[in-house]
């Protein structure tokens, strides 16, 4: 798999909000194109190759995204719930040195195009792109009807090289954003690591909640999660970065609090152990360790005191504090 050099972040990537947004000075580059969600070892490979091929050719590396992602245009509800929010895809994509990210409103007009004219409005008449790598799983256009044999064809007619690469496995395992939701919906952050190449974590700001938390004697840091379905539910030993020159132990609830007001946007609360400053506005990432057990709603707020008590007993143990 191609090196990345992570730790190379460039002055300020490039966001360009829409084809509408496109100028002169964007035609000629490298690009791909995809979901990217989690940007993960399969993921880093396509990237790999886009950086080096645009280095090779002298030209700005560009990936081509969608906001929505199709599947949540089409069922927002009932789409994957996202590894990523977009702020940290963007962030991930910095810092692995890529140039400009293409952000396409996924829309009407957009699921009605043919792929022929998604070829030739984005990457030739947009674009105007030398080089493009994608994924062996590519599908655009209506009906999906276009992939990597379409695009290699418009190439050879417009004058731009198409290259794919191929499905990466670890551990024999397939890499893919489905496979990770699926190792984090069994709590086995190992494997999710293995998979992503780093812990899982998600980062945001923290906000004012309802201060339930403080009044049960358990002050919460509410994060922003900024997606309607987290791949996570239950409660959690974790790790907070952003707060102190380590990260921190904690324990946090990921789900729609039933017990409070069975919300069905997922909420994310953390508890940091033996701390209690402000942290409003920060941002923190926070790690995930370990699953302690699911969301459950109690028939009182005693109960669920006493269940949180129980949970920060079980994430003192874990850190081995006293």
């Amino acid at each position: 798999m191609p090196r990345l050099a992570e730790h190379r972040i460039p002055a300020g990537m490039e966001l360009i909000r829409g084809l509408h947004n496109l100028r002169p000075r964007h035609r000629g580059c490298a690009a791909t194109i995809g979901a990217f969600d989690g940007v993960h070892h399969g993921h880093r490979a396509v990237l790999g190759h886009l950086l080096e091929k645009s280095a090779e050719l002298g030209v700005p590396s560009v990936v081509v995204v969608f906001e929505p992602l199709p599947r949540e245009y089409f069922s927002p509800t009932q789409a994957p719930a996202r590894l990523m929010s977009f702020r940290e895809k963007f962030r991930a994509l910095e810092a692995l040195g890529v140039d400009r990210v293409l952000r396409i409103r996924f829309d009407e007009n957009l699921q009605t195009m043919s792929a022929q004219a998604f070829i030739t409005q984005i990457f030739v008449e947009g674009l105007g792109v030398r080089y493009i790598v994608v994924g062996d799983d590519l599908h655009f256009g209506h009906g999906r009807e276009g992939d990597y044999w379409m695009m290699k064809a418009a190439g050879e007619r417009y004058g731009f090289q198409t290259m794919h690469t191929a499905t990466l496995g670890v551990s024999g395992t397939r890499v893919s954003s489905t496979r990770i939701r699926e190792a984090l919906g069994n709590a086995d952050f190992m494997l999710a690591e293995e998979l992503l190449g780093r812990p899982y974590s998600v980062t945001g700001k923290v906000v004012y909640g309802e201060q339930l938390g403080r009044s049960l004697g358990v002050p919460t840091a509410n994060l922003e999660l900024q997606r309607l379905r987290f791949p996570l539910s239950g409660v959690y030993i974790v790790e907070v970065a952003g707060v102190a020159a380590t990260p921190l132990p904690g324990v946090a609830n990921v789900g729609t609090r039933p017990t409070v007001d069975d919300s069905i946007r997922a909420n994310l609360e953390v508890h940091l152990l033996d701390f209690d400053r402000d942290i409003y506005g920060r941002t923190i990432s926070v790690t995930f360790r370990e699953k302690i057990r699911e969301e459950q709603k109690f028939d009182s707020l005693d109960e669920l005191k006493q269940q949180l008590y129980r949970d920060i007993a079980r994430g003192r143990e874990f850190f081995g504090y006293e």
